[in-house]
């Protein structure tokens, strides 16, 4: 038997996910939890074998900064929602895009209990993208390891030509606080001005135009 911490801030999601595990009987509900605050704490008392992390609509809400004990599988809008190296530094082995089909989470879920590593399509092109651009020019700093959500998302706006206080006017934040995401988007590119910015964003695949 494989157990399995459900984790998602949506009850609709939640209960959508116990639908999906249970249909197997090889995996069973080790407890679920809306708060991914206390996940720490969540695995600690539960000792699942799998934590089934629903992030969907909520990229910016965990931040990878210590290594989990249990194996964790997020399900997320994109690939480049979220901080691929640091998730995968911190025991995320598992992917998937949240229009992935039933029997993709139960073997997904299985696998990852069975020690593999199991990431999406979209997921390994990004990762490969990222890893063949930081070779051909070693100045670029990684964006999977330097950007976060939060800076990504300003990089965005930028390149719709906001302003900081439209953009701080979006994000529902103080204009200083935009400044300060700018400026440290520019440290981490390499670069002094918005333009170069938005190009490098587009080069290394974080931003579309």
């Amino acid at each position: 038997m494989i157990r399995v911490l459900v984790v998602a801030a949506s009850s609709v999601i939640r209960a959508g996910l116990f639908a999906v595990l249970t249909s197997d009987p090889r995996l069973v509900i080790a407890g679920s939890s809306s708060n991914l605050d206390v996940l720490s704490t969540e695995i600690t008392q539960l000792q699942p074998d799998v934590v089934l992390l629903d992030l969907s609509g909520h990229p910016q809400d965990i931040e990878w900064k210590q290594q989990y004990p249990t194996a964790i599988i997020v399900i997320v809008d994109e690939s480049k929602s979220i901080d691929l190296e640091a998730a995968l530094r911190a025991g995320v082995r598992g992917v998937l895009l949240n229009v992935c089909t039933e029997s993709e989470i139960i073997a997904a879920v299985e696998a990852v209990a069975s020690g593999l590593v199991v990431l999406h399509p979209d997921a390994i092109e990004y990762l490969l993208n990222l890893s063949e651009l930081s070779a051909s020019n070693p100045a670029l700093l990684n964006p999977v390891q330097a950007l976060t959500p939060r800076e990504i998302e300003v990089l965005d706006m930028l390149s719709s030509g906001l302003s900081n206080k439209a953009i701080a006017k979006r994000l529902h934040i103080s204009e200083h606080t935009v400044k300060f995401h700018v400026s440290s988007i520019f440290q981490k590119l390499g670069v002094s001005t918005r333009t170069e910015a938005v190009t490098v964003g587009v080069r290394l695949g974080l931003i579309m135009l």
